[in-house]
């Protein structure tokens, strides 16, 4: 049986400004796929989400930036906003956060403005993605590839456009981060099993096809 996301446990950067439903419907569909989601602020108690140019709910913080580390998560989701990632991307620790996640080659999901972090932490150059359209200078700029997609996929980074794209980005992300994060496994204990000194035998010591040809 496929576990999907159980167990699995999802950072979600964000802060004041962030767009309410950038933020709240990846994370059902992460949730409802079985992984444990935290909200991490730089800000304490609670968020003041907006929907557009209007105020939203307040989200309730989970985690305080300054007493997490990228290490206990296995993805990264990056929910936009105009007003959220102007803010975090001033903040160093928030940066730094982010840029773990990138340099660890963990899956990552960012939409609407929120890839101006990951231009932020220098993590574009020689990636395909896309934004809300205003940010598609910024990227070129930082040595990244800007498209005009609903979805974009470069290995282990999820990136859309906008609110309307919600429906597949969800649909694409809990699938993605499903299918790296396992493949990241299976990849550890084939690790653990055959050391870089020890090449992985063939497939006559392993059996399957060819074990028994001369």
């Amino acid at each position: 049986m496929d576990p999907g996301l159980k167990g699995r446990k999802v950072a979600i950067l964000a802060t004041d400004g962030v767009e309410q439903v950038e933020l709240e419907e990846p994370r059902r569909a992460l949730d409802a796929a079985g992984a444990v989601t935290h909200l991490i602020s730089p800000k304490q108690d609670s968020i003041q989400a907006m929907n557009h140019d209007e105020r939203g709910a307040r989200i309730p913080v989970d985690r305080l930036l300054g007493e997490v580390r990228s290490g206990d998560y296995d993805a990264l989701l990056l929910p936009g906003g105009v007003a959220n990632p102007d803010k975090l991307r001033t903040d160093e620790k928030a940066v730094q956060f982010v840029r773990e996640f990138m340099v660890a080659d963990k899956p990552v999901a960012a939409i609407c403005h929120a890839p101006w972090m990951l231009v932020e932490a220098g993590a574009v150059a020689g990636r395909t993605l896309t934004s809300w359209p205003s940010l598609k200078t910024d990227i070129r700029n930082a040595g990244g590839e800007w498209v005009d997609e609903v979805v974009r996929v470069d290995d282990k980074l999820i990136t859309s456009r906008k609110p309307e794209d919600l429906p597949k980005f969800c649909a694409t992300i809990v699938k993605a981060f499903a299918q790296r994060l396992d493949d990241a496994r299976v990849d550890s204990l084939s690790e653990q099993s055959f050391p870089a000194s020890d090449p992985p035998p063939g497939p006559t010591a392993i059996g399957g096809e060819g074990a028994a040809r001369g």
